[in-house]
């Protein structure tokens, strides 16, 4: 199963350069955030895969224009083909009061409140958000750290995946593509990148 993610960066190749071969064979589009909402639904329209999302910190028109044809993940566990999907978008606290930005503690009870959803579900396969866990490929600056709160879902849930964005390619040695944290690999999905999600894990 090809899964598409999506983040932080439009890219030309996928817009702007569209052709239908290069959307074929996608069986799922996942955006993890700080995207325009009509990038989201080109390819809703163009693609016959679902495109799920969670909200970037620089997502605040979603709530009065949200991407067409698009489904929210945020703070829900959603369930494609038996794959279970969880989503918990926005970023670090650094402007107080702005919508889409969490302290430690205010990501941990969006958490809390999800207990008998991750509890119904028996957990979950795939963790999207848009900014990564703490000291695992994050940034030291407040606006880019993540959260310590990711890691713990992960050593208690032992996701397949952990999808994020909020750093960027451009930002320097910090970036990494893939990473492994315990039996979870991590993917930064900026601009875009294509996994191969094994038909043994569903």
């Amino acid at each position: 199963m090809k899964i598409l993610v999506l983040s932080d960066h439009e890219s030309k190749s996928l817009y702007e350069y569209y052709s239908p071969e290069k959307l074929q064979d996608i069986d799922l589009i996942i955006s993890c955030g700080d995207l325009r909402a009509n990038y989201l639904t080109f390819f809703a329209t163009f693609s016959h895969a679902p495109v799920y999302y969670v909200r970037g910190n620089h997502d605040c028109r979603y709530e009065e224009c949200p991407p067409e044809g698009c489904t929210c993940i945020e703070d829900d566990i959603i369930t494609y083909n038996g794959i279970r999907i969880m989503g918990l978008g926005g970023s670090m606290q650094y402007i107080p009061g702005s919508p889409n930005q969490y302290t430690e503690r205010g990501m941990e009870r969006r958490i809390k409140k999800m207990w008998w959803k991750l509890k119904k579900n028996k957990g979950f396969d795939i963790l999207v958000t848009h900014a990564p866990a703490f000291e695992l490929n994050d940034l030291p600056d407040l606006p880019h750290q993540g959260f310590s709160c990711f890691k713990a879902l992960m050593d208690k849930y032992s996701p397949k995946y952990f999808l994020h964005g909020h750093v960027h390619a451009n930002y320097g040695k910090s970036f990494k593509r893939e990473d492994q944290y315990g039996c979870t690999k991590v993917v930064n999905a900026y601009e875009y990148y294509i996994i191969e999600y094994p038909e043994n894990y569903i």
